[in-house]
């Protein structure tokens, strides 16, 4: 692993000449940063700050450990000896970006502050270099809308700001604190910023959600900056070597011209779709999709992408494994072993029971669809049906269940209230929004650029199709979907039998047989609807709803059952997969 100096604790870089780096130690975007390099990509340069540094932190009351100011210093120094550029310089000046990166993703949680570095003389010199006004003061007018509510803490929308003036005259309104024109106090609040966040609500709501540990802390990677932003030549977009709505292998992006990385995520704006790119720079477009193979089959999975054009140069920002629906997490662990990449044990460990309950919930009854009344219709993405009272903040999702949240657009501050939602839908926004990517995580119903139709929803019940993108008046009915009809599920099944600790029959089983469902619960006292029924001595099989259950799944393995009784085989067998790896 490659480091700044000898001495260095606690940065490291990423460039991909060196050996792997720890994971752990560096976040899931440096370590992707490292993959992308290794393989030759073009990658803008790096250096990160450990997640040791971040536990520091904390472990110190909230102060940067001893030696990390020195070491950013350094880490500077190394980008701009990299690059000809001088941090804060007043001729070629270098900007970065200060990126949050946890070992396991974390898709829009925790904080990024881009074009770090601006002053009034950068601003001067970003104008002199580029020949253009309007750009160095757009870059500065963004710069200054992150800090200020990233790190300065404000909470006034400064998006809404035409110019950087105003923004900072916003801020110190409100913070009686204005940006500094020291670079160097700018990098090291941020770097404590990006550190905080991790232990914000929304990353600690999510962490909970999704089982993972509270302890992770981040990672955070100072990067370069390239502008997407800069002329007619340059965008930002977002791709996936696979389709994470269908999983079908094609190529499924957003392309924004003249956009930054976050203009795409945020949902403020919706972007166009990736031919845009095609037929602006037939080139770029086939280098960047050559670039999805190459981390596909490298990564042996499906792949989110972040990239940015400048100048019609390509520019691989970041390679992760794609947050999909649960349809495509089926067919493309089943598509991966077909085309030899994992076996069918290794399909089985990546499609998860939850996953399959998901994609076999109900769907909307085609003879209701007939008379329905639509409401609004936008882009589907994260499938599936849910209907509720439509609600207008996060707080109502959580008060009210089974609610819709509507909004304009999601942030991370929504997380919580996308939790709680039966579905979401916002008025702006594509399939790679950040109310697109966390609701394919949550597999949550999502319908994203439903333009003008979101603000006559709020406060009547509605149904969310995010099958077909659209939004019906009332709760409409649905029908099951039947796994026997679907081809992937059918070889799941297949395989999973080979491998299950159990037999799942949908009728018939050996005796003696326990029926949960059978047991006269109303003569029970004080009986605890989550409590495992006690199971019969020599019992051989099982039956009834309970056995859903992972706990109740595991009562019976260790009570030695070998068969369950279940119209669908493929959760019970998936979750059974799962308990008989827990012990080994």
């Amino acid at each position: 692993m490659s480091t700044v100096t000898a001495a260095t604790r606690w940065l490291v870089i990423p460039d991909g000449k060196s050996a792997e780096p720890d994971r752990e130690l560096v976040g899931g975007k440096a370590w992707s940063l490292w993959r992308m390099a290794s393989l030759g990509l073009t990658v803008p340069p790096a250096f990160v700050v450990t997640t040791d540094a971040c536990r520091a932190y904390f472990d110190g009351g909230k102060t940067l450990p001893d030696g990390l100011a020195l070491e950013l210093r350094a880490g500077i120094a190394g980008l701009e000896a990299s690059l000809g550029r001088r941090f804060g310089g007043s001729t070629r000046p270098l900007l970065v970006s200060v990126r949050s990166g946890a070992a396991v993703s974390m898709p829009g949680m925790m904080d990024t502050i881009l074009n770090l570095g601006f002053t009034d003389d950068v601003e001067r010199a970003l104008a002199d270099e580029t020949g253009s006004t309007q750009f160095a003061a757009e870059v500065s007018r963004r710069f200054h809308s992150f800090y200020g509510q990233l790190v300065l803490g404000c909470v006034d929308e400064l998006d809404s700001y035409d110019c950087s003036a105003s923004v900072r005259a916003a801020i110190v309104g409100e913070t009686g604190r204005d940006v500094p024109q020291d670079p160097w106090e700018q990098l090291e609040s941020a770097v404590a910023s990006v550190f905080e966040s991790s232990r914000t609500r929304r990353a600690i709501a999510y962490r909970k959600h999704h089982g993972i540990r509270q302890d992770l802390g981040t990672a955070v990677t100072i990067q370069a900056m390239v502008f997407g932003n800069l002329d007619e030549n340059s965008g930002t977009g977002v791709l996936f070597s696979r389709n994470p709505l269908s999983g079908a292998r094609e190529a499924y992006g957003e392309y924004l011209p003249r956009g930054q990385g976050e203009d795409v995520v945020s949902g403020k704006v919706t972007p166009q779709p990736l031919d845009v790119l095609a037929d602006r720079a037939p080139d770029v477009h086939s280098e960047l999709l050559a670039a999805a193979s190459r981390l596909d089959e490298q990564g042996r999975d499906a792949q989110d992408i972040e990239f940015t054009v400048q100048q019609g140069t390509l520019f691989m920002l970041q390679s992760r494994p794609a947050k999909r629906t649960a349809r495509a997490a089926v067919r493309i662990a089943v598509e991966l072993v077909d085309e030899g990449v994992i076996t069918p044990l290794d399909a089985l460990r990546r499609v998860s029971a939850e996953q399959v309950t998901t994609l076999l919930r109900p769907v909307v009854d085609p003879d209701a669809l007939a008379v329905a009344e639509t409401l609004g219709s936008g882009t589907s993405a994260c499938p599936g049906v849910a209907s509720g009272l439509a609600v207008a903040t996060p707080e109502e999702a959580e008060q009210i269940p089974h609610s819709i949240l509507i909004r304009h657009n999601t942030s991370p501050e929504d997380v919580h209230g996308m939790i709680a939602a039966a579905a979401v839908v916002t008025e702006t926004g594509g399939a790679t929004s950040h109310a697109a990517v966390v609701s394919r995580a949550l597999d949550t119903p999502c319908i994203v650029g439903c333009a003008d139709a979101v603000a006559g929803l709020v406060g009547k019940t509605i149904t969310v199709d995010a099958v077909a993108g659209r939004i019906y008046a009332g709760e409409l009915p649905t029908v099951s979907v039947d796994e026997s009809e679907d081809t992937d599920l059918q070889r799941l099944i297949g395989w999973a039998r080979e491998h299950a600790p159990v037999s799942v029959v949908a009728d018939s089983a050996p005796e003696p047989v326990f029926d949960a469902d059978a047991l006269d619960l109303a003569a029970v006292v004080d009986f605890d609807p989550d409590a495992v029924p006690e199971i019969p001595e020599g019992t051989r099989s099982v039956r009834g709803a309970v056995f859903g259950r992972k706990d109740a799944l595991r009562a019976a393995l260790d009570a030695g059952v070998t068969t369950v009784v279940a119209a669908r085989a493929l959760p019970v067998l998936l979750t059974s997969m799962a308990l008989q790896e827990e012990k080994k």
